[in-house]
């Protein structure tokens, strides 16, 4: 038929346009993105679904057999195509033509999508090519596949149509079928109704239980209101004598928005004596119109009704969709434009400059990274220099601050310090070395954290490659991807060495002097009047019993009692504990002196001291810390990558001898392309298809 330069929605062209369509996505070997309208046929193996089709064809030409006959699915595209007329000016008559079904006819023909410009009048030999492109595909295992096969029927004596026929419901595996042959089958049949645009049309013999129907019981599982399903009921002759399915047809058992229509077809027996469907549609027209169930409803039965029934339904649903179906055309057809765009040009041009290019952007991208002035920030997460900012201020800060210098240095431990320190002599004055002692070790503790921030940030630098790494332009070339890793990984690591080592030297430097004199120290005399203050507030007012007045000094005044009961200092709290006849003995000190039991008022108010100072000093380098490893960090590590990351990357890549390998595509991205540009211009000429439709 020629083309109309435009296509009413009311006329049945819509059908055409539809497998116009399906043409262009099949014949370019990509999947159809657009959820096409089709009516989809399904039911079991002994539903009679090929008869069905036949009959609405009018030709024997569906493959017959045992087990699983249907193992691709097949797109039937109907095309009502006027006989034209004769010589003498008149057409050939209707009942010459359907003579015979095996017969060659010049006005009936069919043509397969694989096949393009071959014309099959002979049905048998469509029957025997449908046999062949299935097992070429599937093999003779009686497997499945779900690759198409297209198939286009032209006749004057069809109705526009488009039709998918799925391999029948099978549970049992026969022969050398696969095991999960049922389970495939499902899926198959799943993956085509699932799609809102398919009307399902299930068939199921009139002589079964429907509430056994498979073909039913699938699209309700797609479609449980039923509003895109119809019903087709086989084998109406063969049931009981007084059962029919009035009911059925009235909604009265499961109700179906597009009904049910009932159809006889032609028995095996028929077919085994190649009775013409001719025949057979005649004989399902009388039978309807004799039946006493069915001869008020006969104009509502068989399979001409059905066959117009679709054609209307289909034409409606195409109406429906068509909005909807250009806006995905045309949504997808800039989809797939703009991926192809960004795949490039398979045609590289200059390697050098296309390798230079790059690592410009790359370094671009990288600070602008870094400095937070990325156009796709995030408002879900931190990224990038955020990332390492949390790091500084939350990690770190927070990681140093959790260090309690006390937290392995008991007040027992620092009496010990404080006698050793003071050598044999008793000190008159707390020990300035022991406090040397105690914070030196306590400042050595921040080298740890302070190395584990080094480390933080060396990852989230790597974090930041490996996202830049991921963009389109490295998937296109693996090995320049792989390149830029192994050159930017490397150039991390050696950033490393000197920022562990300036981090380690600003914790040596605090270790190696203690500045007294800082501004913010807390001296030792100020130390001592806080202790004293603290005890005096906690000792008892003594009080004159005659006045009631507090006796002066009586804070400070010592009992003289308990000067003589209580142990003073280190080595009596030692000896307190021995036998008065050992120590009259002399014997020598053990091997290992410890200190026991409890610490003086002295030494308490020693210790005491001894811990305000220490906390000061800690608290002086902990803040000192916290403000200048970061800056170390900054400095040799980060400020430093990314000032210097174009020329390292220039001296390791911009080599002219490896150019062409790094630039070397992936097979991934030849693949894509050629994907992308098979469905561009399968999109462009679907839109301009659909764009004939006024």
């Amino acid at each position: 038929m020629a083309q109309q330069a435009s296509v009413n929605v009311n006329d049945p062209g819509l059908i055409t346009l539809v497998n116009k369509l399906q043409d262009v996505f099949a014949t370019v070997g990509v999947q159809n993105p657009i959820d096409l309208p089709q009516i989809v046929v399904v039911g079991s193996q002994s539903s009679g679904k090929s008869s069905v089709l036949e009959n609405i064809v009018g030709r024997d030409f569906l493959p017959r057999g045992t087990g699983i006959v249907t193992r691709r699915p097949l797109v039937l595209q109907l095309v009502n195509r006027p006989a034209p007329a004769r010589a003498n000016g008149a057409p050939k008559e209707e009942a010459d033509m359907q003579s015979s079904d095996s017969a060659a006819n010049v006005d009936e023909w069919g043509e397969f999508l694989h096949i393009p410009g071959q014309k099959f009048h002979d049905f048998n030999k469509i029957r025997d090519e449908i046999v062949k492109e299935t097992d070429a595909k599937t093999g003779r295992n009686q497997g499945i596949s779900p690759l198409s096969i297209g198939l286009r029927i032209y006749s004057p004596n069809v109705l526009t149509l488009t039709l998918v026929d799925l391999p029948g419901i099978t549970r049992v595996p026969v022969g050398d079928q696969p095991k999960d042959i049922e389970r495939q089958i499902k899926d198959m049949i799943l993956k085509h109704i699932t799609k809102s645009n398919s009307i399902i049309l299930a068939v199921t013999a009139a002589n079964t239980d429907l509430a056994n129907s498979d073909g039913l019981k699938m699209a309700r599982e797609v479609d449980p209101e039923g509003q895109r399903t119809i019903g087709v009921l086989t084998k109406i002759d063969l049931m009981d004598q007084g059962t029919d399915v009035v009911d059925i047809l009235a909604g009265r058992i499961i109700p179906l928005r597009l009904g049910y229509v009932p159809v006889v077809n032609r028995g095996q027996r028929d077919i085994e004596s190649k009775k013409a469907i001719s025949a057979a549609l005649e004989h399902e027209r009388r039978f309807f119109e004799e039946h006493r169930a069915y001869r008020n409803k006969h104009a509502y039965c068989g399979t001409p009704y059905l066959a117009r029934k679709l054609n209307m339904i289909l034409m409606m649903h195409i109406k429906q969709t068509l909005p909807e179906i250009k806006a995905r055309i045309s949504s997808s057809l800039q989809k797939y434009t703009a991926e192809l765009s960004s795949l490039g040009d398979s045609l590289l041009g200059d390697s050098a400059n296309i390798v230079l290019n790059i690592i410009t952007e790359f370094c671009n991208e990288y600070r602008t990274v870094l400095e937070g002035n990325n156009q796709e920030l995030s408002s879900i997460e931190l990224s990038g220099g955020a990332r390492i900012s949390f790091v500084f201020h939350e990690l770190y800060a927070n990681g140093v601050k959790a260090i309690d210098p006390f937290d392995y240095v008991k007040d027992i431990d620092i009496r010990t310090y404080l006698y050793n320190s003071s050598g044999s002599s008793p000190a008159l004055f707390v020990g300035t070395t022991a406090f040397e002692l105690i914070v030196k070790q306590q400042i050595k503790r921040l080298e740890d954290p302070s190395l584990k921030c080094v480390s933080l940030v060396y990852d989230e630098l790597v974090r930041i490659l490996t996202q830049l790494l991921q963009k389109q332009l490295f998937r296109r070339y693996p090995g320049l991807k792989e390149k830029f890793h192994q050159v930017v990984i490397a150039f991390f690591k050696k950033a490393m060495s000197p920022t562990n080592k300036l981090v380690t030297d600003l914790v040596a430097m605090e270790a190696c002097y203690v500045n007294t004199g800082h501004p913010d120290f807390l001296n030792g005399h100020r130390a001592m009047a806080i202790v004293h203050d603290r005890h005096n507030a906690s000792k008892p007012v003594q009080v004159d019993p005659k006045t009631g007045k507090p006796l002066p000094g009586g804070r400070d005044s010592p009992n003289p009692q308990s000067l003589e009961s209580t142990p003073e200092g280190f080595f009596q709290s030692f000896f307190a504990s021995k036998n008065k006849k050992k120590m009259a003995a002399m014997e020598p000190p053990p091997t290992t002196l410890k200190a026991s039991g409890t610490l003086s008022e002295r030494e308490t108010i020693e210790v005491e001291v001894i811990k305000l100072l220490i906390g000061s000093y800690y608290n002086i380098v902990r803040r000192t810390m916290i403000d200048m490893v970061p800056k170390a960090i900054m400095l040799n590590l980060v400020q430093l990558t990314k000032e210097e990351m174009q020329r390292e990357l220039l001296e390791n890549l911009y080599k002219s001898d490896e150019l062409d390998t790094l630039l070397r595509e992936s097979d991934y991205t030849i693949r894509r392309r050629k994907e992308c540009q098979q469905m561009v211009e399968s999109l462009s000429r679907a839109s301009e298809i659909v764009n004939t439709v006024g």
